[in-house]
């Protein structure tokens, strides 16, 4: 009977494990209202990264402690490579709050999506796994929904200053792609996804702080309703949601999880719509729709011997 309890993984997310496509589904669902929770809470960008990563850290700290009993220690490679991953985090998060300002919820994660291409091209830079001709052709095809975005042309654009939440919308394409990327890579120990998120969040913690007092946006003392909207936040999607990625993430191809990823944008530009009254512009939305079809194309391609893998099913 001990041999038996002994297999069972330490981490009850690892139990999802034979289902990748799934739980990475799920996980980009529970992500997708990390935007709305973010205006919804009124708190300055730095705080928000700040709180919904410190709120999440004992349930990540409690699930690391059981992956660490089980396992034991992990590699200090991998830890440091969860640190680096935390300092991406925390430019992601902090420059995607700011975008959430100027542009608005939806149009916000649509840009930040755009680490789809880059993700492709970084890794075929740092990890030598060569994208598709693909890639190339959907470039210029989310150029142009990033210049629909930005209010370039036509009138009525949505959002305080839909330029700027353009160049930051593109910075943080750049960081989320380099926080999964390392990500990625920190997590060799399948059996283990909490260990190395708890030590991303806990250093993005740090590094928001870091980040947000030259801005004077540190507010370190909690307000009423708008931490409970960042308590939210931090569970469903800093806990739950990051864990079924981190889950799904070290055993799917890196551009098959970055599709998966993009229901997160479709989903967030429909929240923003339906829960904080968000009115993108009919050619910022056609913008939105140039990204996710460039996104699309450049990751979605049939091979005639794909592995079960790199093509599982839903159902």
């Amino acid at each position: 009977m001990a041999a038996v309890n002994d297999e069972r993984p330490a981490n009850p997310f690892v139990s999802l494990a034979h289902r990748p496509v799934l739980t990475a589904v799920l996980g980009a669902l529970c992500i997708a209202f990390s935007a709305v929770l973010v205006r919804l809470s009124d708190a300055p960008p730095a705080t928000a990264a700040i709180f919904r990563c410190a709120y999440a850290l004992p349930v990540l700290g409690w699930l690391a402690w059981l992956e660490r009993r089980a396992y034991g220690p992990r590699p200090a490679a991998q830890v440091r490579l969860a640190w680096l991953a935390g300092v991406f985090f925390a430019v992601d998060l902090v420059v995607w709050h700011h975008t959430i300002e100027f542009i608005g919820a939806g149009l916000a994660t649509v840009l930040g999506n755009t680490q789809v291409v880059i993700v492709a091209l970084l890794a075929w830079l740092l990890l030598g796994e060569r994208p598709s001709n693909r890639v190339l052709a959907a470039m210029p095809v989310v150029l142009l929904g990033v210049f629909l975005i930005s209010g370039a042309i036509g009138s009525g654009a949505y959002g305080s200053n839909p330029v700027a939440g353009v160049v930051t919308g593109v910075v943080t394409g750049f960081a989320y792609a380099g926080f999964l990327l390392v990500l990625r890579r920190g997590n060799a120990d399948l059996r283990r996804p909490a260990g190395p998120l708890f030590d991303a969040t806990w250093v993005a913690v740090l590094a928001s702080i870091a980040m947000g007092l030259p801005l004077h946006e540190v507010n370190l003392v909690p307000t009423w309703p708008g931490h409970a909207y960042l308590l939210a936040l931090a569970i469903s999607s800093q806990v739950v949601g990051w864990l079924f990625i981190s889950v799904s993430l070290p055993r799917l191809p890196a551009a098959l999880t970055s599709v998966i990823l993009t229901i997160q944008p479709i989903a967030s530009v429909l929240l923003g719509i339906a829960l904080v009254h968000e009115q993108p512009s009919a050619i910022q939305l056609l913008g939105g729709v140039a990204i996710l079809a460039g996104l699309m194309l450049a990751t979605l391609r049939r091979r005639p011997n794909a592995d079960p893998i790199a093509e599982p099913e839903l159902g």
